[in-house]
């Protein structure tokens, strides 16, 4: 039977007058797989919803982190956080106002959720060791808050395998495989020592060996895609149905209560009601590709890109306010990563998203197109941005940034979607991506920015990196920019002249990583209207759900950690309402 036959008999053998779920879940990606992963475990029928064909979202692209205060892993390995540090420091980032207890709910059980995913389910986690959190402020932790993914062995899903998303493919090699941080620095350094030639020839004979059993891509899974693939089993193991290629076009709302959802197969299949006794879980990843609602929060000013995955059409977020929900906006409306456009064939792009493989690295800097430096290189990625988009408020526009190095930075590092060990970067000038030119003057001309701004900066940077230390952004000064810098330079692993030619350039512009407005919620997801009350029947979690961080951002995993924390814990509400 065809997939698609299988998912309408599923449907058709649920009359629309009666209500054969417990719950339906909305959307799966982590908060939704999650949901609907804790509503089974506690006996409740459960149907999930998925747009596409494949699970995972923009989960599956990323890189799996979640930020969680006092967890179980974090003190087996000794890293010794506290709630009370954590606490501290969020509200120092935050500040005290705490609305609806969101961040006290987070805290007080973001521990117990991935315990309980542990010992019920095939989620499974480790401690990233140290990660430290995005800023210097009272109670920052180097170390013990991010907690990783355990990789997975995407064999063990069996035919399934094809529903797991694939990452990026920017962030695979060889075509197929996919690699960890701590894989690049084998893969780089394989002829260094023995453990990371040994490591690399585990990587690709694996790979190898995948591709020979007809796989087209590796099923060595890390990072997201192996929080995905965990996911996924354990919804198999836990009996939930999953049915793909079906969007929310509304909800059901009769008498005051959400009881279900109107969902299509795909753009101009049959329309069908799904009904539900408890509710509906709406987890649609938040903002992501919906033209009207990226209007509404002023994406066109900065021109950002969504790393959003193509699916994600704000639906969750358009279902709840036609039923009373309310929009909680902060400043800024979203979490963000700084992208470079990587030209594809037939004029299509892509995106590239900085994360930490360049930025930091030591002889690079970035300017405006004053050629001027605005900010500490280092920082992470959604306060590099945040410098990007203060520096477009001065222009009164629109307006990239550029990552400044040159050949032999990009040999060492890579740069971007061009992987390190490139020589010859001719291909990627002929596509568009980079411009490289023998003096700063030729290349500040064809980047289209101002040549006697970008010598200066050179001119700054050279010096600080003769000195050690950058007085004026502070790069290499703080704990994250040194983490992902390079421990080989010294005295400041991020910081190196940048003397010879040829130098390169590459345009950047902000991307959007996920939505920080979203839907009002109580600490248990059950979303509000503008006047504080409940709508029963409806709750939220994961981007559909306005961040509890309002527009700040304390560290690795701070979107992954609550999506799925509160997707635990808002099920939770509903079994104990259930058994009152």
């Amino acid at each position: 039977m065809d997939p698609h036959d299988a998912d309408m008999a599923v449907l058709k053998a649920d009359r629309p007058d009666e209500c054969h779920n417990d719950l339906v879940v909305v959307g799966a990606g982590a908060a939704g797989m999650t949901a609907a992963l804790v509503a089974a475990l506690h006996g409740l029928k459960v149907t999930l919803l998925e747009a596409t064909e494949q699970v995972g979202g923009t989960t599956s692209t990323s890189a799996g982190t979640l930020w969680i205060p006092g967890s179980s892993h974090g003190t087996r390995a000794g890293h010794g956080d506290s709630l009370d540090e954590a606490r501290t420091y969020l509200d120092a980032l935050i500040g005290p106002d705490d609305p609806q207890g969101l961040r006290t709910a987070y805290l007080s059980c973001a521990a117990e959720a991935i315990d309980y995913l542990e010992a019920n389910s095939s989620v499974e986690f480790r401690s990233a060791g140290t990660h430290p959190d995005y800023l210097e402020l009272p109670g920052a932790a180097m170390a013990g808050r991010a907690i990783s993914p355990v990789e997975f062995d995407g064999r063990r899903l069996g035919n399934a395998f094809f529903r797991v998303r694939p990452p990026m493919p920017h962030f695979m090699v060889l075509g197929g495989m996919m690699v960890g941080k701590a894989d690049i620095s084998a893969l780089l350094g394989r002829f260094r020592s023995t453990g990371k030639l040994l490591h690399t020839a585990r990587l690709l004979s694996r790979y190898a060996l995948d591709r020979l059993r007809g796989y087209r891509r590796g099923t060595r899974l890390v990072m997201g895609n192996a929080l995905v693939a965990r996911l996924l089993m354990s919804l198999q193991q836990a009996g939930v149905t999953v049915l793909y290629g079906m969007r929310c076009e509304s909800l059901v709302h009769e008498a005051g209560r959400v009881s279900g959802a109107r969902i299509r197969r795909g753009e101009s299949g049959e329309s069908r009601v799904i009904g539900s006794t408890a509710g509906v879980v709406l987890c649609t990843g938040g903002v992501g590709h919906s033209s009207e609602l990226r209007r509404a929060f002023g994406t066109d000013v900065l021109q950002s890109r969504s790393l959003s995955f193509e699916g994600n059409r704000g639906e969750g977020i358009t279902a709840a306010l036609a039923v009373g929900a309310a929009l909680e906006r902060s400043t800024p409306d979203f979490l963000w990563q700084p992208v470079s456009l990587v030209p594809e064939r037939a004029g299509r792009q892509s995106l590239y998203p900085h994360l930490f493989l360049d930025r930091a690295k030591p002889g690079l800097l970035a300017v405006d197109r004053a050629g001027r430096r605005f900010v500490n290189e280092g920082a992470s990625y959604h306060h590099f941005v945040e410098a990007m988009r203060l520096a477009s408020e001065k222009v009164q526009g629109p307006a990239p940034a550029y990552l400044i190095c040159n050949v032999a930075f990009v040999k060492q590092y890579g740069l971007g979607a061009i992987h390190p060990g490139k020589t010859d970067l001719g291909t990627w000038v002929e596509r568009g991506y980079v411009a490289v030119a023998d003096t700063f003057e030729a290349l500040a001309r064809k980047l289209g920015i101002e040549a006697e701004g970008l010598e200066s900066s050179v001119r700054q940077m050279n010096e600080a990196a003769v000195q050690g230390g950058d007085v004026v952004f502070g790069k290499g000064s703080t704990a994250v920019s040194r983490f992902n810098g390079d421990p080989d330079q010294v005295p400041n692993p991020c910081l190196a002249p940048l003397i010879e030619g040829p130098y390169v350039g590459l345009e950047i512009w902000p991307g959007e990583s996920a939505s920080s407005s979203g839907i009002s919620t109580t600490a248990d997801g059950e979303v509000l209207t503008a006047s504080g009350l409940v709508v029963p029947g409806l709750y939220a979690c994961g981007n559909d759900m306005a961040s509890i961080w309002r527009g700040t951002y304390p560290g690795p995993g701070a979107t992954l950690g609550p999506a799925m924390v509160f997707a635990y814990r808002l099920v939770r509400g509903i079994v104990a309402k259930r058994q009152r």
